[in-house]
């Protein structure tokens, strides 16, 4: 039996949990700004440190042709990009990737706060 463990794990839990609270406390139906800003004030109260916004830049070949504002990357290794649509769609686990790469890092926490019931997914980059 393979047992594969996840990427910044302890992490992720504690992140989670911060979002989690913020659900629970707001419910769905806010604009995504209202959360980053609550998720903000709980990941702060938590201990961890993270920036808002942090802008990385685009490379094509070895041209830097513009930059990315990322939702919320925490303790430099995480990247938590918050979502209040539908439902989480392909495009933004595809764009969630492309910010890893931007950044150099390896996990994205994509979260949806806008349903009744909490929306998260992982998207690791391989190196």
């Amino acid at each position: 039996m393979l047992i594969m463990q996840l990427i910044h794990a302890e992490l992720s839990e504690q992140i989670l949990g911060c979002g989690s609270r913020v659900h629970r406390e707001l419910g769905p139906g806010f604009l995504e700004k209202i959360y980053e800003e609550a998720l903000g004030v709980g990941l702060a109260s938590a201990g961890l440190c993270f920036e808002r916004p942090k802008l990385v830049p685009i490379r094509y070949a070895t041209t830097v042709v513009g930059d990315h504002r990322l939702d919320l990357p925490v303790e430099g290794t995480v990247v938590v990009e918050l979502k209040a649509c539908g439902a989480i769609e392909d495009i933004h686990l595809a764009t969630a990737r492309s910010y890893l790469k931007a950044a150099s890092l390896q996990l994205a926490l994509v979260i949806n706060l806008a349903r009744p019931t909490i929306e998260i997914k992982r998207v690791v980059l391989t190196r």
